[in-house]
C-alpha cells in the first residue's frame, strides 16, 4: 500500500546547531536506506517560510503498522508530526 506523509518539523527553540546538523545527518542517511528496502519512494520540499521545514513523502509499507514503524525509525521525528494519507 501505498501513503502520502506530510511531515513538519518544529526545532525546538534554543537547541544546538550541532545537534540540528547531527539529527538531519542522520535523517538524510536513513532515508537512502528506506528507498533502498523499497519503503521511501519519493520526498518533495515545497516552498517554505523562513524557519518552516515542511516535506511530503511518498511511503510503501504492507499496513498502517508497518509504515508507523518506518516513520518512528527516522530520526526527525523526535521534532516532527506526520499526517498520513493512505
Amino acid at each position: 500500500m501505498e501513503y502520502l506523509v506530510t511531515m513538519t518539523t518544529r526545532v525546538p527553540d534554543g537547541t544546538p546547531e550541532q545537534a540540528v546538523d547531527d539529527v538531519r545527518a542522520r535523517e538524510a542517511a536513513h532515508s537512502r536506506d528506506l528507498a533502498a528496502a523499497g519503503h521511501l519512494l519519493r520526498l518533495w520540499r515545497p516552498p517554505l517560510r523562513p524557519g518552516e521545514w515542511r516535506t511530503f513523502g511518498l511511503f510503501a509499507a504492507a499496513d498502517d503498522d508497518e509504515l508507523e514503524k518506518v516513520l518512528a525509525s527516522m530520526p526527525l521525528r523526535i521534532w516532527r508530526t506526520d499526517e498520513v494519507t493512505p
